[in-house]
């Protein structure tokens, strides 16, 4: 009796779900199909877990490959990082790829007993500009800007206490200072067009509130955001339900009501009027400043390296991120289609300074999809001094690319504000996760580093590095990027630094053994 209520009650549901099918106009495929036309749209809503999982080959998914997704998860749980029976990837005939040159000869290379593979940066950040504050990142691999508000409470700890243990720099993203990023890691400040943190009432910039707010925590540097990878050139809306009155409080804007990030600054309209806003920021605070930006016009770049030429302005750094960068939600046809990818777009800005000669006088940054071993090497290749990792420690504290992250559906708790989701990730063991990440990646740089027969990342030259052009055909990455003699290389006295501070040896191995 209990069987046939059941079966009763299953066709009177899909008989009125019919009926409804059949009356309704906004689905011609239900209004045609009834019932058997809804699997059409649940197959569609798993079907990037379908491909995921299931139909993709290891090196076909984007953003990120299985592999490269599975050499992050296995770096940062300490596990087994190597693959076996050869390369998934058809090296002879896959456009781009990457060959890096190994030596069967060098000079003495780096040892490292600490097991934390420090390895600082090649330039003092705000040195030629005599900062005040000036210093040397103590890693070439550091946190880029993600805000809480994009990220959660936890996912904010884990990644700040990672960074901690790891000893790397922490962007805080352009959404201000949070309670989440004062768990002990140093902190880069970024200043964004909407000045959250540093604002006035009318949401203009402040520098008594800037200076406070950089009183309060361990900040090392400003960076002054431009624009980002993921949508250059395009504002932004907190809409009033996200407007919580933690997030009011900490970016210094009315609980409850939409917040506009105009897509271009107020505090300065120019590159001459950029320069002198630097200039007084690091003035008042003694902060090594400098800028983040998406590359696309030329003209602001050229401009920039112009009115630098004197030395007597400047920015510290710039970093330059790609427009394959994703840590931001965006239209379509800006994720796709607005700003050069990294490689080409940084290549561009590095021979705009090089041909007046200022390589060394600023510290190069690069953004996007450079936490992976093999990308990162192009970068220093080709002039890159430190890099910035976003989606990769997001991938290392439990992200699994659900790519739901401007849905705030975050199914691991990681971009979202959902409380729900967010307990499920739990910033301790995340935190540890993270701090291994971003140590495996400096490791794998020094062994790379060491193939190649040098002694830090920043010595890898152009020459180091060939592209493959597809059937069996390679060039050079200076001709595939334009790149003169001595482009990509630092300058004798700064070779010389870093050989110094990396401690040489007479034997080098993968365990950091030395004889």
């Amino acid at each position: 009796m209990k069987l046939s209520h059941a079966v009763g009650g299953a066709a009177v549901a899909l008989g009125a779900v019919a009926v409804r099918d059949l009356v309704q106009k906004r689905h011609a495929l239900q209004r045609n199909f009834p019932v058997i036309g809804h699997a059409r749209y649940w197959l569609e809503t798993i079907g990037p877990e379908l491909r995921q999982y299931i139909v993709t080959s290891n090196e076909e998914e984007r953003p990120f490959s299985r592999d490269q997704r599975t050499w992050i998860y296995a770096s940062s749980k300490e596990q087994n990082s190597y693959f076996g029976f050869g390369t998934d990837v058809d090296v002879e005939h896959t456009q781009g790829h990457a060959y890096i040159k190994q030596r069967t000869f060098a000079d003495k290379l780096p040892s490292d007993q600490d097991h934390n593979w420090t390895l600082p940066a090649a330039k003092v950040l705000g040195g030629p500009r005599g900062r005040a504050k000036a210093f040397r990142p103590g890693s070439v691999v550091n946190v880029s800007a993600m805000s809480f508000g994009s990220l959660s409470s936890n996912a904010i700890t884990a990644i700040n206490k990672g960074a901690a243990a790891a000893g790397c720099l922490h962007n805080t993203g352009e959404g201000s200072i949070s309670p989440y990023h004062r768990n002990g890691a140093d902190l880069v400040v970024q200043i964004g067009t909407a000045y959250f943190g540093c604002r006035d009432e009318h949401g203009n910039f402040s520098l008594p509130r800037l200076k406070a707010m950089v009183e309060s925590a361990p900040v090392k540097a400003l960076e002054i955001k431009l624009s980002q990878g993921a949508k250059p050139g395009l504002g932004g809306l907190l809409p009033a339900p996200k407007v919580s009155p933690e997030i009011a409080e900490i970016r210094g804007i009315p609980v409850g009501k939409d917040c506009s990030s105009p897509s271009r600054h107020t505090a300065f309209h120019d590159v001459d009027s950029m320069l002198d806003f630097v200039e007084m920021l690091a003035a008042e605070t003694g902060l090594p400043v400098g800028i983040k930006s998406a590359v696309g016009a030329m003209d602001f770049w050229e401009e920039l390296a112009r009115l630098m030429e004197p030395r007597q302005r400047g920015v510290d750094f710039i970093t330059v991120d790609g427009g394959e960068g994703g840590t931001g939600a965006a239209p379509l046809i800006f994720a796709d289609s607005v700003s050069l990818p990294y490689r080409m777009g940084f290549s561009r800005v590095y021979g705009t300074f090089a041909e007046l000669g200022l390589t060394d006088d600023v510290t190069f940054i690069g953004s996007a999809k450079l936490g992976l071993p093999d990308n990162a090497t192009v970068a220093f290749a080709l002039g890159a001094d430190m890099i910035n990792v976003a989606r990769e420690v997001m991938l290392s504290i439990g992200c699994i690319q659900a790519q739901k992250c401007h849905t705030d559906h975050c199914p691991t708790g990681v971009a979202t504000q959902n409380p729900w989701l967010v307990r499920g990730l739990d910033p301790v063991s995340k935190a540890e996760r993270a701090a291994v990440y971003l140590r495996t990646l400096r490791k794998e740089l020094t062994r790379v580093s060491a193939a190649v027969g040098v002694a830090h990342p920043s010595l890898i030259t152009c020459a180091d590095v060939d592209i493959f052009n597809g059937d069996y055909d390679a060039r050079s990455l200076a001709s595939v990027y334009g790149y003169k003699d001595g482009w990509g290389e630092l300058g004798p006295a700064l070779r010389e630094e870093v050989l110094r501070f990396m401690h040489l040896s007479d034997h080098f191995d993968e365990k950091g053994h030395t004889s």
